[in-house]
């Protein structure tokens, strides 16, 4: 029996497992999760074996597949998100930017309203975060701010689009035009968003993406940073892989003809190639074995980001009955959200608490999340730790938020039903206190 047909039947007995085992009828409603079938364990079992396992030809095609749907040059897969944050921060600080390079000190504008590895990075690398408060109901960063913001000091813009929601594009990237600085996109929450009918995550200098099983295709944990400056890619992953010199692909050596022929830094002349460092870097590779998950759900990408926009819009037709308490999510003016999660605020004369509704949908089965740090300036390590930062006038649609904000869920899991069963308890709950 060949090769070919001992495959066949393996994938065959996958196919039937899953079938039988995996299928499971879901008892609650998620606020987020994968959504697979048997080619994502299929394409697991095939890529386990080949027996490669590190990053390999899966990552080929999967950064070559991801540069085409995003209509950008470069993809550099790593092993989380919060990864690519990482690498994207720590690739401005290379001495190869020269004088536009990040240096400790330096200045890069962020929100505080948002996820914390965002803004860890800036931190990490001895940049000094600068936080401008949001809009509602957008949840993207305050313009008037952002203009403010910026100082002698500024050298960067790190912004998400926050939740799916992109934030003003064309105002943002003409700041950054206007004062010469990088920008980077964390799309993290946002793949399939438009503004101006091009996809975030390709206006920015750098881009991240996170590809862990909440978001909008999975490798259960995974990432990516890109970017079109050729530059910048050679750098980043640079950075990823140690932050040698060489760019040969894993298995593969003398890429460059000359591997003993190097003369750099104060290194003996014909020092190894391989193992000659120009960055300060890490090892944020990800494995074949997580990015054939990911190739696979790059089939689906397309219906997945459809059905979050259907599953955005239905909840927003049939909770608009109680505007009376809550503060709906509305998509920023030229854009076309790839929504994450669907954000409700409590209004400041509702006459019950986030908690306590919380709490009711929680007992109904119903999950909820908060916007990830609220104000992250009032979280326990930044007090602890004593962060230096800067506020831009003030905070306090930020802090609304910290209080009054939370988001139910939009992906691809969640049917018509459970959007009828949760707006139902939202019913309910709603009658209980009236």
């Amino acid at each position: 029996m060949d090769e070919v047909t001992i495959k066949k039947e393996i994938f065959a007995k996958v196919k039937e497992y899953c079938d039988l085992f995996l299928n499971k009828k879901i008892e609650y409603v998620p606020v987020s999760g994968k959504k697979f079938d048997e080619k994502e364990i299929i394409a697991i079992v095939d890529a386990a074996l080949d027996c490669w396992w590190t990053e390999g030809e899966v990552t080929n095609k999967f950064e070559k597949k991801f540069c085409r749907f995003l209509g950008v040059k470069h993809t550099i897969v790593v092993n989380s998100g919060s990864s690519a944050n990482l690498l994207a921060l720590k690739t401005l600080t290379s001495q190869k930017l020269k004088d536009r390079r990040l240096k400790d000190g330096d200045e890069v504008i962020t929100v505080a309203a948002g996820f914390p590895t965002t803004i860890n990075p800036i931190i990490q690398c001895n940049c000094i975060p600068v936080f401008c408060d949001v809009d509602l109901p957008t949840y993207n960063i305050n313009i008037e701010q952002l203009k403010k913001a910026v100082s002698k000091k500024t050298k960067a813009i790190f912004l998400p689009h926050t939740l799916g929601n992109p934030f003003n594009v064309e105002e943002v990237v003409k700041l950054c035009k206007k004062h010469n600085l990088w920008l980077i996109e964390d799309n993290c929450d946002s793949l399939g968003s438009k503004y101006n009918n091009q996809l975030t995550g390709t206006f920015g200098d750098l881009s991240t993406h996170s590809f862990y099983p909440a978001h909008h295709i999975t490798m259960g944990e995974g990432g990516a940073v890109c970017t079109s400056n050729n530059e910048l890619a050679k750098i980043a992953r640079s950075v990823r892989d140690w932050g040698r010199d060489c760019w040969c692909q894993t298995g593969q050596d003398n890429s460059c003809r000359k591997r003993f022929e190097w003369k750099l830094g104060n290194l003996p002349y014909g020092y190894d190639h391989k193992y000659i460092y120009s960055e300060i870097g890490y090892n944020l590779k990800n494995t074949d074995l997580n990015v054939a998950i990911g190739l696979a759900q790059m089939e689906k990408l397309n219906d997945f980001i459809e059905i979050r926009k259907r599953n955005f819009a239905l909840l927003k037709d049939k909770l608009s009955k109680f505007q009376n308490y809550f503060i709906l999510p509305e998509a920023t003016e030229n854009s076309d959200p790839s929504w994450f999660g669907f954000l409700i605020t409590l209004k400041d004369n509702c006459p019950f608490t986030r908690t306590d509704l919380l709490k009711y949908l929680n007992e109904n089965k119903i999950g909820t999340r908060l916007l990830f740090g609220g104000n992250i300036t009032k979280q326990p390590y930044f007090i602890e730790n004593k962060i230096d930062y800067r506020v831009v006038d003030h905070l306090k649609n930020t802090d609304f938020i910290m209080n009054n904000t939370f988001w139910i869920g939009v992906y691809p899991g969640i049917t018509d039903k459970m959007i009828n069963y949760t707006v139902s308890i939202f019913d309910k709950f709603i009658e209980k206190i009236k």
